[in-house]
């Protein structure tokens, strides 16, 4: 480390309605880095980030810039200052174009006055070309997949030429190629200067990219190093502040009957084929790469989409299930991978977004119960270890972990048979993971038939009987968890092996 840091956040501290949540925190970061920023969620990182950002100011603390002390009272300064942040839930407005976005409050201009779409549709189709995306600059966003609105954002980034980028979880809905392009670019960004705070619950990925890390734990500093010189293992145990066993966390017991089986189930352009069961009590992984079809699968199961063919039997009866309330009705549960968009309503209290799918169980003399709301959230705060000192507080103020838990209390709620979880611990630190995985096999065990779609092979290995693959639409192997490796899972996922050779 350099006595001339590019960036020296000192003693930082900050406390929100009498609770602190940095406790004087430091934080160097060198000049041409890539910084990881570590922790579990709640313990500091994104409030940290957003002191840099100008998006809060501290009580106490310095922050320096090359020597010089700043003062970041606001988003614009700290951009001004060359500082960019790319969130983990993406600042994108889905009405505008792509390069509307990328020049919204920078816009520019000819001559006369007038925008200059010409030259903003130039220079945004360059700087995503020099990502390697092909992409209409002139494309609505709301039409897009995550993943591009990701790359937009990191693009958005580069287009204004910041000298330090703070990226919150930047691969989260990235498929591997789109991955390594990404860590391609950020060792370039890093050659060329440009600093990067680097923050993942991915640890393999931040050992293959980063330079340095710093480890915060309930607010405090704990420790801050390179990362030549630490494994996984102990990196993992100063985030949590113990060891994190990665066994197995399936358990091997009796099965029911199967409560639901699909034959034949196809989409054209989506998924074609598909054939499975999944029995009473049984966790039923599908995992592959992204794009391999398995969300749209479980979307058009769950009422999302309609245009499929094939049956769908749900305790031996053929069902047709068209909207999400009739999967409700068949006693289906889908906790989405994007929470923001699609699980949770933000403006809604936590104790609101538990009872939402089971409005009629609170319901007395057509008013709604608030004791018995109150009651019922008790019971699953304490059976799901829901973090939250008032569950009145809108739910956007919970940590991504414990949104998570309030989406599994509201279809514990509903009394679901069947529970799809689609990545079920994206963007969840370490420590969450593991309470999410002990529910999981929990509500296994409680009779519950349950899928997981995950892009991650070691996490379906750990916490499923049965796994699929898939590849372009199609379940191109199925394994017991006894039989799977994390190698075999791979190639039949990218497709260099298609037959289904494995009977799970």
């Amino acid at each position: 480390m350099t006595s001339n840091p590019f960036v020296l956040m000192k003693n930082i501290e900050k406390s929100f309605n009498g609770v602190k949540v940095l406790k004087g925190v430091t934080l160097q970061v060198e000049q041409g880095e890539i910084h990881a920023l570590l922790g579990e969620n709640g313990a500091g990182k994104s409030t940290l980030m957003n002191i840099l950002g100008g998006v809060h100011q501290p009580d106490n603390g310095e922050i320096f810039m090359q020597g010089e002390e700043v003062k970041m009272v606001n988003p614009r300064i700290s951009q001004e200052r060359g500082i960019s942040f790319i969130h983990q839930e993406l600042n994108m407005v889905s009405d505008l174009r792509v390069y509307e976005n990328m020049f919204l409050g920078s816009e520019l201009r000819n001559k006369i006055g007038f925008l200059d779409v010409e030259e903003m549709c130039r220079q945004t189709h360059a700087i995503l070309a020099e990502l390697g995306v092909d992409l209409n600059p002139k494309e609505y966003v709301r039409n897009l997949a995550t993943s591009y609105k990701q790359l937009i954002e990191i693009s958005k980034a580069l287009l204004h030429k910041s000298r330090l980028i703070i990226m919150d979880e930047p691969t989260t809905s990235l498929a591997e190629h789109e991955v390594n392009r990404l860590f391609e670019l950020m060792k370039n960004l890093k050659k060329s200067g440009v600093s990067i705070i680097y923050i993942s619950h991915k640890l393999k990925e931040i050992k293959a990219v980063c330079d340095r890390f710093t480890i915060l734990r309930d607010g405090e500093l704990v420790k801050t190093g390179s990362l030549e010189t630490e494994d996984i293992e102990t990196i993992t145990r100063h985030m949590v502040g113990k060891s994190i066993s990665q066994d197995r966390f399936m358990h091997e017991h009796e099965f029911g009957p199967v409560v639901l089986e699909v034959k034949n189930l196809t989409s054209p352009g989506l998924f074609a084929g598909i054939d499975f069961t999944v029995r009473k009590g049984e966790i039923v992984g599908f995992t592959g790469l992204a794009g391999d079809g398995r969300t749209e699968l479980f979307e058009s199961l769950f009422g999302y989409r309609k245009k499929y063919t094939g049956d769908v039997l749900i305790n031996g009866q053929v069902v047709k299930i068209d909207h999400p309330r009739k999967a409700l009705k068949a006693g289906i549960g889908f906790v989405p991978r994007d929470r923001k968009e699609n699980a949770i309503i933000k403006d809604l209290s936590v104790i609101h977004n538990m009872s939402l799918s089971s409005m009629g169980n609170f319901e007395k003399s057509g008013f709604i119960s608030d004791k018995e709301e109150r009651l019922k959230f008790q019971v699953y705060k304490e059976a799901l270890n829901i973090k939250v000192h008032n569950p009145s507080i809108t739910i956007d103020k919970l940590s991504g972990g414990n949104q998570q838990k309030v989406i599994i209390a509201k279809w514990l709620e509903a009394e679901t048979e069947i529970l799809i979880f689609d990545n079920p611990t994206q963007g969840i630190d370490v420590g969450a993971k593991q309470e999410i995985y002990h529910q999981i096999v929990d509500l296994a065990r409680l009779g519950k038939a349950v899928i997981i779609l995950s892009s991650e092979a070691p996490e379906v290995m750990r916490i499923c009987h049965a796994i699929n693959v898939m590849f372009q639409g199609e379940v191109t192997a199925r394994f017991t968890a006894d039989e799977a490796t994390e190698e075999e899972i791979m190639q039949y996922a990218t497709g260099s092996k298609r037959e289904v050779e494995k009977i799970g």
